[in-house]
């Protein structure tokens, strides 16, 4: 059992022939300078990010996992992550609601057959949909039921990411008749859905996170993807892939989180220190001691940022082997994603925490900003702790248990 390694086969050539990784990062950089310019006041704000979700799709991100030829951005999953981290280092609500949308308009793929899949993707690309939602289990669960008039869905979706400014609402919905978990995308326009903007987090204020009511809202057979069943007589190894590409973009996330705040933090210290601390070294970029909590920070956030990479080629290995791809090696993927989110939350609160300290007393103002990546870290790995995830690489290290299909909140 190799926990660091990845699937080893050649790649196989691609169908996607977008512009490329390099132009999307720097599309990515451009949107990310451009967020970064009033981060703190639209975060103080706290309004619903419809303004950002409008930088996004004009910037042409939203359609970037579509496929080319569907008015998409051709582009594969490595270079998804890669723009969710480089959006996250300069606004991580943002990053985050990016990160849901790409996993949710996805979510076909792995659930449905290849002609609802390639319906679904071909439509949200077309209209260019913000997708929100998830279909991580909750309780009491949203249950779907037949009528005499076709499915209808009753129930509540708690907090989650993106529903207050979301075209379509990916749903975790339960069959009443058998108890099997489905996949479901539900038009928020349609009657009976009723958003709830009740969140009051501390941070993660512009994720447009809330809860959905369900009250007999009507279904159509083509709205429903596909079983999110963890049976293994149900899930193949390709499906089950899913859960470990979803967990990858909060690993981004919390990366781009640890290294936006190093880099503001650098910056300030270089060179915004002078108008606020005393006349002495400490806190500026002669303090050794500084120096010294920049080392271990670094240090931190890049051996998380090499593991994440190691993970991004193993869910890359994991696409390639396509259907022959095995459940123990599925295994391994699971758990190497599941390191590299635990090393990367680390890295994020380590640095968010530790960069207040650096700054000092200034790092209070508001005006700054520095505590909403704190805040932001910090409601994150809440929502997502990790204490299960490390649990479960210990149990496949040590009895080689498969992880468990557990799907982004």
């Amino acid at each position: 059992m190799g926990l660091a390694s990845a699937p080893s086969h050649p790649a196989s050539p691609s169908d996607r022939t977008g512009p490329g990784p390099s132009h999307w990062l720097r599309v990515a950089r451009e949107t990310a300078d451009d967020l970064a310019t009033d981060a703190a006041a639209r975060e103080q704000a706290g309004k619903a990010p419809i303004d950002e979700v409008s930088r996004l799709r004009e910037a042409g991100l939203l359609t970037l996992l579509a496929q080319a030829g569907a008015q998409g951005g051709g582009a594969d999953w490595p270079t998804a992550y890669a723009v969710v981290r480089e959006i996250a280092a300069a606004d991580g609500a943002i990053g985050q609601l990016l990160g849901c949308h790409y996993f949710l308009s996805s979510s076909a793929r792995f659930f449905a057959g290849p002609a609802l899949a390639a319906q679904t993707e071909e439509r949200s690309a077309a209209e260019q949909w913000c997708w929100g939602g998830g279909f991580a289990r909750q309780e009491p669960p949203v249950m779907l039921a037949r009528t005499s008039k076709g499915l209808v869905l009753d129930g509540r979706q708690s907090y989650t990411t993106g529903v207050l400014v979301a075209d379509r609402l990916a749903v975790r919905a339960v069959r009443e008749d058998t108890g099997e978990p489905l996949a479901v995308v539900v038009d928020p326009a349609r009657p009976g859905v009723v958003i709830d903007g009740d969140t009051d987090t501390f941070g993660q204020r512009l994720a447009a996170g809330g809860s959905v009511e369900f009250d007999h809202v009507p279904v159509g057979a083509d709205d429903v993807l596909g079983s999110l069943s963890a049976d293994e007589d149900l899930l193949s190894p390709r499906a089950a892939l899913a859960a470990p590409v979803g967990r990858l973009f909060s690993t981004q996330l919390l990366l781009g989180m640890a290294e936006g705040v190093l880099a503001e933090a650098r910056e300030y210290s270089r060179t915004g220190h002078a108008p606020w601390h005393p006349a002495w070294p400490v806190g500026t970029p002669h303090d050794p001691q500084v120096q010294t909590v920049y080392g271990e920070l670094t240090v931190l956030t890049r051996s998380a940022s090499a593991l994440a990479d190691q993970a991004v080629e193993a869910v890359r290995g994991g696409h390639e082997r396509g259907e022959d791809l095995t459940y123990d090696e599925c295994a391994d993927i699971c758990a190497l994603v599941a390191m590299s989110e635990t090393a990367a939350a680390r890295a994020a609160q380590e640095s968010t925490t530790r960069a207040l300290d650096i700054i000092g007393a200034r790092s209070a103002s508001a005006r700054l900003g520095f505590d909403r990546f704190w805040r932001n870290a910090r409601t994150h790995t809440l929502n997502e702790p990790v204490a299960h995830r490390l649990r479960a690489v210990g149990e496949y290290f040590l009895n080689g248990a498969h992880p468990p299909f557990v799907l982004p909140a």
